[in-house]
């Protein structure tokens, strides 16, 4: 078989074994060493002196992003191309920094810049990038094969990226240690210490898990979710607003009317919701008047929301010009209506490009201006704020408040920001999210499965609403105790914990990726300099 065959079977191996975790429960061991072909197949491609070498492992990088994300097409054909051809092109640039490393780095050192690159860039994608997509974050891995991360409640998602980092490098270094026969030169001790030290990395981890345990939980809530599964096509029939609104609190009239309950809604359910005049809303109007009956509940539900300015100029680079003097905002929101308060209203802040927001508004918005506007505007508050579900003794006085975290949609991506909500007091996490755009694809699952990995890091219950699925009750350890069915009109009832305990993950946040930062930032000067003195 020649060299280039090889090298092109070694990329689709580990094409296979980096998507099969994100695609199947229970597999997320595969990738501990799904790296490994792809790092014999630049060992070869340096061996045998390919050059151009960069497109074959970008074609590489691209197959696997198709491969787990490929239902983004299902809601933008567009978005979908960009989103594989752009987040692959990253991991190829990284990945040429490390080759470009071997040049002048020795023996193991441009094996550890390329991890702590990596996760420096996964930790660039969750904190700071405006055009972020953050789905095939090396932990995510895991999402699915919760029970051997239990450990995430200290390291966060990113403690998973490095873990997989070790185990491939390990394994990678005694494959190559035999082929280059230097593991014959190694003494029995040498040989033992290092595969007793590959074994305890590969296996110390899950052990770990087995025996951590989230905290009992200091009180309960009863959710009550409701799927009303609307076509967000129009496939099978539009809905109008009102229609819509029937439909969900129809649903909701089956929870029991006398309790203190929290009714949940899904995302972007109505969108004639005024933030400075929430009032005028013919939704919040009729939310409202079902709530009259019902004085220790309260509604938790997604709007499209809009902010209304008067100005005789433009107030920001993303309003849109409605009339003369007037200008209007757009938000993603999630809306908590309790009966006798005022409505809480909370912003939506990790939105995704092109389809709700335009990265660098400054300088992208006046493009989209003469384009006729074709790029979401949506903005959020900037921070993750919690909103306030009242509990009320038997004479209806409020007694407390409790503090729910809403991650809209894509928000339950980003594990650091929702320990935002947590440390900001939040007792119970909620997701309300809007799937039905992706199809009956891995997408739903995925997004559903992030949300577990959430709740190791938080060690928060959480409560899940999809308009078309997967809905789900998940406990503290990431076990979904409860859910729905995909595509089908639903309820979902169940008891929730509370818990006002903070985990490491929680008060550190993601120091795996500052550190990985800083260790890359070290070695590229270190490699630079090398370059620089040719030594």
């Amino acid at each position: 078989m020649s060299k280039k065959m090889s090298i092109l079977l070694l990329l689709l191996l580990s094409v296979c074994l980096m998507s099969l975790p994100f695609l199947v429960p229970g597999t997320g061991f595969l990738a501990l060493i799904g790296l490994v072909p792809l790092l014999f197949a630049e060992q070869l491609a340096s061996e045998a002196g390919i050059r151009r070498f960069f497109w074959w492992h970008y074609l590489c990088f691209v197959a696997w992003n198709f491969a787990t994300t490929f239902w983004v097409c299902n809601a933008t054909v567009g978005g979908g191309i960009f989103a594989t051809l752009a987040n692959a092109l990253q991991m190829s640039v990284i990945f040429g920094l490390f080759r470009w490393s071997k040049k002048h780095l020795k023996g193991s050192l441009p094996y550890i810049f390329l991890a702590f690159a990596w996760i420096a860039w996964e930790r660039y994608y969750l904190a700071w990038a405006q055009i972020s997509w953050p789905w095939l974050v090396l932990g995510n891995a895991f999402a699915r094969t919760t029970s051997w991360i239990q450990w995430y409640e200290f390291t966060g998602t990113l403690g998973g990226s490095l873990w997989i980092w070790a185990s491939n490098l390990a394994v990678f270094g005694i494959l190559m240690s035999s082929k280059t026969g230097n593991w014959k030169r190694f003494n029995a001790k040498a040989k033992t210490a290092v595969v007793l030290g590959t074994a305890l990395l590969f296996l110390a981890p899950p052990a770990v898990s087995l025996f951590l345990r989230p905290e009992e939980p200091s009180g309960s809530l009863d959710v009550f979710i409701a799927q009303p599964n609307i076509d967000v096509y129009g496939k099978h029939g539009g809905m109008t607003q009102q229609d819509q609104n029937d439909r969900l609190l129809s649903q909701f009239s089956a929870a029991p009317a006398d309790s203190t309950i929290l009714l949940i809604g899904p995302e972007t359910f109505t969108n004639d919701v005024i933030t400075n005049d929430p009032s005028v809303s013919v939704t919040v109007d009729r939310f409202s008047r079902f709530l009259a009956g019902r004085p220790n509940s309260s509604m938790l539900v997604g709007a499209s929301s809009f902010e209304y300015i008067r100005s005789a100029v433009k107030p920001s680079h993303t309003a849109r010009q409605r009339s003369k003097d007037t200008w209007v905002e757009s938000h993603n929101s999630a809306l908590m209506l309790t009966a006798g308060e005022e409505p809480q209203i909370f912003h939506k802040n990790k939105l995704v490009v092109g389809v709700e927001m335009t990265p660098y508004p400054a300088f992208f918005c006046p493009i989209d201006d003469k384009l006729g506007g074709v790029m979401g505007r949506c903005i959020g508050t900037g921070h993750a704020s919690n909103l306030y579900f009242p509990v009320r003794d038997s004479s209806g006085a409020v007694t407390r408040s409790i503090p729910v975290g809403c991650a809209i949609c894509y928000e339950s991506v980003y594990g650091e920001y929702c320990t935002e909500y947590v440390r900001k007091g939040a007792e119970l996490l909620t997701v309300i999210t809007n799937d039905a755009w992706w199809g009956d694809t891995p997408g739903y699952r995925q997004h559903l499965s992030y949300a577990c990995l959430r709740a190791i890091e938080t060690r928060r219950w959480i409560a899940r609403c999809g308009n078309t699925g997967i809905s789900a009750i998940i406990d503290p350890s990431g076990r979904i105790i409860k859910h729905s069915s995909w595509w089908q009109q639903e309820t979902l009832s169940g008891q929730v914990g509370l818990s006002d305990e903070q985990t490491f993950y929680v008060r550190h946040g993601d120091y795996i990726g500052r550190i990985s930062v800083l260790m890359f930032l070290l070695l590229l000067c270190g490699t630079i300099v090398k370059r620089l003195t040719n030594h």
